[in-house]
C-alpha cells in the first residue's frame, strides 16, 4: 500500500476496516466492542481461526493488489473489499461445515 502512494494512518486504518468488515461483518472498532475490549489489542484477543481468517484476508488483499495494481485510494478500497470477500466465502463455508460460529466473544 505504501508503494502505491497511500498514507499510513487514516488511509491504512480505513482499508483495514474495509477488509475486516467484509470478512467478519464488523469494523475493527465494532469487533473490539463485540469482544468487550477497551484498550486491549484485537489481534491478541482473537481465536486461532479468527487470526487465520484475518491473515487470509490481508494476504488475499495483498495478492489482489499486486495483480490489479490499484492507482489510487478509491481503487485500493475496492481491492480491500475483494480481499475481505475472499475470506468471507471461506468463513461461511467453514461455519456451514461445522455448524459453529467462528467470530466469538
Amino acid at each position: 500500500m505504501k508503494n502505491r502512494g497511500l498514507k499510513e494512518g487514516k488511509q491504512f486504518a480505513t482499508l483495514t476496516d474495509i477488509i475486516t468488515k467484509a470478512w467478519a461483518g464488523k469494523t475493527t472498532k465494532e469487533y473490539k466492542v463485540f469482544k468487550g475490549l477497551k484498550k486491549e489489542n484485537l489481534l491478541d484477543n482473537m481465536t486461532n481461526m479468527e487470526l487465520i481468517l484475518n491473515m487470509l484476508a490481508e494476504a488475499s488483499t495483498k495478492d489482489i493488489s499486486a495483480a490489479v495494481e490499484p492507482q489510487n485510494f478509491e481503487e485500493s478500497k475496492n481491492v480491500a473489499q475483494q480481499g475481505g470477500n475472499v475470506t468471507r466465502v471461506a468463513l461461511k463455508e467453514l461455519e456451514s461445515k461445522t455448524g459453529s460460529k467462528v467470530v466469538l466473544v
